[in-house]
């Protein structure tokens, strides 16, 4: 195994002034960042084309959900893979690999005829993906040696990466305004073959380490690990069968255990666990993961929030979270022009206690009144959680060495798919467990079918009210609606002291930095 060592880099304001990057620097920026836009816009767009496709294939529920979940299965079932694989064969190459893979999945998906010809699909798009996202920020690696400008390159790619994310439903909507569902899928091929026509030009080539064999044990039990996990967390988000859920999050963390063991056995591992020996990297890693549960959980809940307590449409909650989309963008532009001034372990408590901040005004929101600060908490909370999440980045990078970039690229990734899966059910479960709670004394006084039925969900709550008289139903969803909001003001809460718990181990952790 590699030997980590704990990194002496000079604090920003007393390092030497970096060299400009050069024009073809910025081109092959501009290469992986478009990448990073395509792969976020691709998920995002699919959520609005789903009812139409699903009407034309004669997909069921199920099948609707696997449409949905076996992308981001796949993508983190195989990052740690492929990870590793380009540290061995090339990033470049197997980024080029990947862009025809996925440029070839998305064209066959736009022509499925079938609910199984579009799963299959949507797998091999999670393969392709998960080639090109460690690809692409272990090229960043190698691209930018500077600290100071790796930072801004990582913020570039983050912003193009969340920009997809905030236009992806208006891109989604104007395609399928205007042609079938399958000019959703049919975006992604010419962005792939600009991305093989240009970036064989203008990327470079990462070190190989060709004598080196990747692992196909450690590759089997890093699926077995990561894939029964996100599958458990997402059944209890999904309101699944609570035991089958935890069984399979129980054999996936004992597969955890026997990956782990070979790890530190095989002379060529996977994953190489002498990087967590650096403070620095596990401690940037952790809080990633954190900031993912925290955020994914707080989304959750604030867009529920705004539909069923504020009463908007889809569309007019969308809309109210456009401000919160500017700010991630804002957060991940400035980022390295902040920690310029402030240095990393400042600048990244700097964004958590923003964050904190946000999540506080969450505990203030109420059902009667509350939209204004569930608004700006979010615009606060997006705008300090893309600091940290940028410089996490790059501690880890400068944590590793340069041929561990894709391993360390990937580690990051699987930790951001964690970070989500475990947020919408593991604060989704203590936003119920607190609904329930408060509602379970007006359920007693007015026992019945429709209370029975809101105790399960304010969804459920406001179900139920459509078969009472306009007073009893008015006065349950009122107080399922009280119910929901403690909920969120707790969960926030919760979220709030772990990002200072984060921003005072960044401070204690990176200071020297």
């Amino acid at each position: 195994m590699t030997t980590i060592t704990e990194p002496q880099t000079a604090h920003p304001a007393t390092s030497a002034p970096a060299s400009t990057p050069s024009r073809r620097q910025w081109l092959a920026l501009g290469v992986l960042a478009l990448t990073a836009l395509l792969l976020s816009l691709d998920v995002s767009v699919l959520y609005l084309a789903l009812p139409e496709l699903s009407a034309d294939l004669g997909a069921s529920t199920t099948q609707q959900l696997w449409m949905l979940d076996i992308y981001s299965f796949v993508l983190a079932g195989f990052l740690v893979t492929m990870g590793a694989v380009g540290d061995r064969i090339g990033r470049k190459r197997l980024l080029l690999a990947g862009a025809v893979a996925f440029g070839v999945a998305s064209a066959a998906a736009a022509y499925a005829s079938s609910p199984g010809q579009l799963i299959f699909w949507r797998a091999v798009l999670g393969i392709a993906g998960a080639t090109l996202m460690p690809s692409t920020m272990g090229l960043i690696r190698t691209i930018f040696s500077d600290e100071k400008q790796m930072v801004t390159a990582i913020g570039v790619w983050y912003s193009c990466f969340m920009g997809g994310m905030a236009v992806g439903p208006l891109v989604g909507g104007v395609l399928l305004a205007h042609f079938w569902w399958g000019s959703a899928f049919l975006l992604g091929v010419p962005f792939m073959v600009l991305l093989v026509v240009v970036g064989r030009r203008v990327l470079p080539e990462s070190e190989r380490h060709a004598g080196t064999k990747v692992d196909v044990a450690s590759s089997v039990l890093s699926l077995a690990t990561t894939l029964p996990v996100i599958y458990g967390f997402k059944e209890i988000a999904r309101g699944g069968n609570t035991t089958v859920a935890l069984t399979t999050v129980s054999v996936g963390l004992a597969m955890a255990i026997v990956f782990v063991r070979r790890q530190r056995r095989i002379a060529n591992p996977l994953v190489d666990l002498a990087l967590f020996r650096s403070r620095a990297f596990s401690t940037a890693l952790a809080i990633m993961l954190v900031g993912g549960v925290v955020m994914a959980g707080v989304s959750f809940l604030g867009s529920q929030w705004l539909q069923l307590v504020a009463g908007l449409s889809p569309l007019g909650a969308g809309l109210w979270m456009l401000p919160a989309n500017i700010a991630l963008l804002l957060g991940s532009s400035t980022s390295a022009r902040i920690a310029g001034r402030l240095g990393t372990a400042r600048s990244m408590a700097f964004g958590l206690l923003v964050c904190a901040a946000g999540l506080t005004l969450y505990t203030q929101v109420g059902a009667a009144a509350g939209l204004g600060l569930l608004v700006f908490g979010m615009c606060l909370a997006s705008f300090g959680i893309m600091v940290p999440s940028t410089l996490t980045m790059g501690v880890m990078m400068q944590s590793a060495p340069p041929e561990r970039a894709g391993s360390v690229a990937s580690m990051s990734e699987t930790s951001a798919e964690f970070g989500i899966a475990v947020g919408v059910a593991g604060l989704g479960s203590l936003a119920t467990f607190v609904y329930r709670g408060q509602l379970e004394p007006y359920a007693a006084a007015h026992a019945g079918h429709a209370t029975t039925s809101a105790l399960d969900s304010l969804a459920g709550a406001v179900q139920a009210a459509t078969t009472l008289p306009a007073a009893a139903a008015r006065e349950l969803v009122t107080a399922a609606q009280a119910a929901f909001s403690t909920s969120l003001n707790v969960v926030a809460g919760v979220g709030a002291t772990m990002f200072v718990v984060c921003a005072v181990a960044a401070l204690r952790v990176l200071r020297s930095r």
